[in-house]
Order: C-alpha cells, then sequence, then structure tokens
C-alpha cells in the first residue's frame, strides 16, 4: 500500500481541514502529520480506497476514510489519541 499522492489527498481536503483544527498536532507535509517530535497520521492509497494510520497507544490503526461517516470516525479517533490540553485560567481579579 502506497503512500496517498497529492491528487489523492486533494480530494479529502476537506478533512485535512479539520484535522488541522486539531491542537497539538502539526503537519510537516501534506497529509503527515506530528505530535510532537514523533510521526502520528499519514495517508495511504490503494484499490480499496484511502487509508488514515494513527498512531494510538504507541502504535500505528489503520482507518478506512472513503465516506463522511469514515471521516467522522477518524476524527473521534484522533481526539481519543490526543489529550485535552490543560486550561490555564487567568487571575481576573483587579490588583488595587
Amino acid at each position: 500500500m502506497k503512500h496517498a499522492s497529492s491528487t489523492t489527498l486533494a480530494g479529502i481536503s476537506a478533512l485535512l481541514d479539520q484535522i488541522r483544527l486539531r491542537a497539538g498536532i502539526k503537519e510537516k507535509k501534506l497529509g503527515i502529520f506530528y505530535r510532537k517530535s514523533r510521526p502520528f497520521l499519514h495517508f495511504h492509497e490503494d484499490p480499496a480506497g484511502i487509508f488514515a494510520d494513527v498512531n494510538v497507544a504507541a502504535e500505528f490503526e489503520r482507518f478506512a476514510v472513503n465516506t463522511r461517516h469514515d471521516w467522522t470516525v477518524l476524527l473521534s479517533a484522533i481526539d481519543e489519541a490526543i489529550p485535552p490540553e490543560p486550561v490555564q485560567l487567568r487571575n481576573l481579579s483587579r490588583r488595587r
């Protein structure tokens, strides 16, 4: 199974836009995302369709991304794999 071409990735650009909104991951090359300094997500294509490999629990898990439902499943898996960033509260009291 080969890595997805730029033409294939253009077909899922709306999905890539949703992935780019996630905090804690960075797209180093088109369709290849890292979390901190480690590979986190990339895409493959073959005659069966387009697939995403996501690094969950220290190993990659493959997800189909051929339908909008597949996209929802993938985005949920990404959200579960990335722990929420801690909220930092500001002291809003005014100093006098």
